[in-house]
């Protein structure tokens, strides 16, 4: 039968245990709540969900809508052990903000009333375009306006109206080759407005 001495350093190591579980339980994430982290993806699902290059399978949230394989993520765990993939991560030099788009072929901001040529990358997976710009001397049809960064070419064309002289509409072309080109107009524009253009970057 144990001694007294045995029966307490007993006690003490299963009481030593208990708090050992109980603080493992304590960090575990199902008592802890919820929790987030960065994560790659790493293939995209057609169950709605993305996999990431950790091997966590997330499921996509609505507002998260232009999965795409390699780009950097916010995931978090709930307290019942599902994974959920909130979004992208914007770069920090563009996150929410206005970036002046580099014009060419004689293509200059109109100046001042209106806005200078900018665009904006969104949550959606959207581009937003904004400003006015003015045309050189002659812009007959078709006039490139500029080449897009490479972070804001879509992977496929949009056409999109916009006005380019009082009383005269074209289109607005965004190329895959990253060409921003007005054209389908008559005569020479004066200017090409781009306010209130967006379109799908994938």
């Amino acid at each position: 039968m144990p001694s007294g001495s045995e029966l307490a350093i007993h006690a003490d190591l299963a009481d030593a245990l208990r708090r050992q579980a109980t603080q493992a339980g304590a960090d575990s994430p199902a008592v802890r709540g919820s929790d987030w982290r960065q994560a790659i993806v790493a293939t995209v699902g057609t169950d709605g969900t993305v996999t990431t290059s950790d091997g966590i399978i997330a499921r996509r949230m609505a507002t998260y809508v232009t999965p795409a394989a390699g780009e950097t993520i916010v995931v978090s765990i709930s307290s019942s052990g599902n994974w959920l993939a909130h979004g992208r991560i914007a770069p920090a030099s563009t996150a929410g903000t206005w970036q002046t788009l580099t014009l060419s072929g004689g293509w200059t901001a109109f100046g001042s009333p209106y806005w200078t040529p900018s665009y904006r990358v969104n949550g959606d997976g959207t581009v937003s375009l904004s400003g006015l710009a003015k045309a050189p001397a002659s812009a007959a049809t078709p006039q490139t306006l500029c080449t897009l960064p490479a972070a804001i070419t879509p992977t496929s064309k949009s056409r999109l109206p916009t006005e380019v002289a009082n009383g005269i509409h074209g289109v607005l072309d965004v190329n895959t080759s990253g060409a921003l080109q007005i054209q389908d107009y008559s005569g020479n524009a004066g200017w090409a407005a781009l306010d209130g253009v967006q379109y799908r970057l994938i």
